[in-house]
């Protein structure tokens, strides 16, 4: 079959890529930026890649008219706190303008359990979704699903940070709300088992695992699981703003993400029936066999997909190809350069920077900075990397974006999402007499960007020259 995939670079689409082509499907991959597509160039060259922002006025043409089906993954719950129901919507009009124009008979859609009455505005839009696509022109397919466990998910990661930071947790009142966490491996097993089943057409399915877990019930596990001590102790008055910077602050999510979230855990997302369980013959895994399946993948390098490379846990929502070419206008920077002894190692030692691995030199005031980027608002450090030494363009790199990442040219330009008074470029390009270079760009806004920049000078002395020499001779 001829299948086009939405969301192909979010968290779902990651992984449901190389399963398609395993099956021999042919996938066309819609994108808003086809340089954010982390795969490989073997898997890269056996898809075909159109570069689609469904929230923008619809251009005839832009998808092939042989598709015969469709997954619809895009999701805009973390972009905005305000008006992502409204974003949602258009998207999905929009999806069904450009799918009318195909022979589509198909469409699949991942959305969230929605069997309680009062829903949360993030449940609502995603029953809205599931509306508007089911007037579009081919049969739809819902799988309706709860949180969702694996490396790299935003559910696990926020269990995982809260967990691993927190012996003591003084926690809201929804943390007594019930849920049915579904792993990710189910979730595929699932998306890929309707593909084509004509039983499923014009159906809608609750998928879930098999234990009913409230939230302080999987904190609790998990703790269990890694040996952690944990108490929590719920509250009644803790205001769901209040809940909100809690998350934020204590876990790598974004405040957007987090306001949204903690609406949705006021609502308990429990299946009703289990009849695609059944139809497709599938024995979905516990919540504590998910764990250990997302732990073997961390401890192997091998996290596919997290929901932090996209875009939506960062500072920017546009495309960042207009931040590719680095102005030299109004800029101040910081230039190092060294000649290498061993130009391999040093790329490699490029390739792994930031993360477990660190910034080579003066961690502790990288942290410290991370620290004040968090009190005001930013990302912070804890993003973190999802590859120990792959670096794909668009991931998430600490607080910076990775904007460029040629290994062949041997060059990588990073974006800063940190909070600053300006905008802020780190560039590292091994030229061809083996010389790095190492360069630090900013370009201030105003009076304030300048006395930032001045007022950083001490720091930047010793922090550029450190690393530098740590990247040329660890």
């Amino acid at each position: 079959m001829k299948i086009l995939l939405t969301g192909a670079n979010g968290y779902i689409g990651m992984r449901l890529l190389p399963l398609l082509i395993e099956q021999g499907h042919e996938i066309v991959c819609s994108v808003r930026n086809a340089n954010r597509l982390s795969v490989t160039e073997d898997l890269r060259k056996k898809i075909e890649i159109v570069e689609i922002d469904f929230l923008d006025e619809v251009k005839p043409g832009l998808l092939p008219t042989d598709i015969d089906a469709a997954y619809y993954l895009i999701h805009s719950m973390s972009a905005s706190t305000d008006d992502f129901d409204e974003k949602e919507e258009l998207s999905a009009k929009n999806f069904n303008t450009y799918l009318a124009q195909t022979n589509c008979t198909q469409i699949i859609y991942l959305g969230g359990i929605v069997n309680e009455k009062n829903l949360s505005k993030h449940l609502w839009s995603r029953k809205n979704v599931e509306e508007i696509l089911s007037d579009g022109p081919g049969h739809l397919t819902v799988l309706r699903a709860a949180i969702i466990v694996g490396s790299g998910s935003a559910s696990f990661e926020i269990i995982r940070d809260l967990c691993e930071k927190l012996p003591v947790m003084i926690t809201p009142k929804w943390v007594k709300t019930r849920c049915q966490p579904i792993a990710v491996r189910d979730v595929l097993t699932y998306l890929t088992g309707v593909l084509g089943k004509g039983e499923c057409y014009d159906e809608s399915f609750d998928i879930g695992g098999p234990d009913i877990l409230s939230y302080k019930e999987m904190m609790l596990q998990y703790s269990k699981y890694r040996n952690l001590s944990l108490t929590i102790l719920d509250v009644p008055f803790m205001s769901p703003k209040l809940s909100s910077y809690w998350l934020y602050f204590v876990t790598s999510t974004s405040y957007k993400l987090a306001l949204n979230l903690v609406d949705s855990m006021r609502v308990e997302v429990i299946t009703k029936d289990t009849r695609l369980q059944q139809m497709l013959n599938i024995t979905p895994i516990s919540y504590v066999q998910a764990i250990d399946l997302a732990f073997k993948k961390i401890k192997q390098n091998q996290v596919v997909s997290s929901w932090k490379d996209s875009m939506v846990s960062g500072r920017f929502r546009k495309d960042l190809k207009k931040y590719v070419e680095v102005p030299d206008q109004g800029c101040l920077k910081d230039v190092q350069t060294i000649k290498l002894k061993n130009p391999e190692q040093a790329l490699e030692n490029i390739w792994s920077i930031g993360g477990n691995r660190g910034w080579y030199y003066g961690n502790w005031l990288w942290k410290i900075r991370g620290y004040l980027d968090k009190a005001f608002g930013g990302v912070g450090l804890r993003r973190g990397r999802t590859h120990p030494n792959k670096i794909y363009e668009g991931d998430s790199l600490d607080f910076w974006r990775v904007i460029l990442a040629d290994k062949k040219e041997k060059r990588l330009l990073l974006f800063a999402e940190m909070r600053v008074p300006g905008e802020a470029w780190l560039e590292f390009d091994i030229d061809e007499n083996n010389v790095l270079h190492q360069t630090a760009t900013f370009r201030p806004r105003g009076l304030k960007g300048r006395l930032y920049w001045y007022a950083m000078l001490p720091f930047h002395y010793f922090i550029f020259a450190g690393m530098i020499n740590k990247i040329a001779n660890s």
